[in-house]
């Protein structure tokens, strides 16, 4: 009798031992799982800030290229200009000084650059 009622409390003591560590299991199972669903949420939130993100650098390389096409315009038109006022310039500059020396001679110069008084008219270029 007596080894069995040993027997019954070593049982006993075996079953309140596996209550606390379920008991524990199920605390470490909760807790896990809340740990899981905070990261899951956490995971959303930052997914929807890199959307955010990826949109806002769409929307950015767009402006890029935009601002890219009219600064290659704008140099175009810039290099155009530069090239027509120095072509403009150098004519000028040739007619300029062919109708000084044309002048020169023949008659006096007219100072306010309307050209020179000769009776025969001469385009600039």
């Amino acid at each position: 009798m007596e080894a069995i009622k040993k027997k019954m409390q070593m049982l006993k003591l075996d079953k309140e031992n596996a209550i606390d560590r379920a008991e524990q299991a199920e605390t470490d199972k909760k807790a896990a799982e809340d740990k899981c669903k905070q990261v899951e949420d956490e995971l959303v939130a930052l997914q929807k800030k890199l959307k955010g993100t990826e949109d806002e650098l769409d929307k950015y390389s767009e402006a890029l290229k935009d601002a890219q096409e009219k600064l290659e315009q704008a140099e175009k038109k810039a290099t155009d200009v530069r090239t027509h006022a120095s072509n403009s310039a150098r004519c000028i500059c040739t007619h300029f000084t062919g109708c000084l020396n044309f002048c020169w001679g023949i008659e006096r110069w007219d100072y306010s650059f309307r050209g020179c008084r000769v009776s025969i008219s001469s385009p600039l270029c």
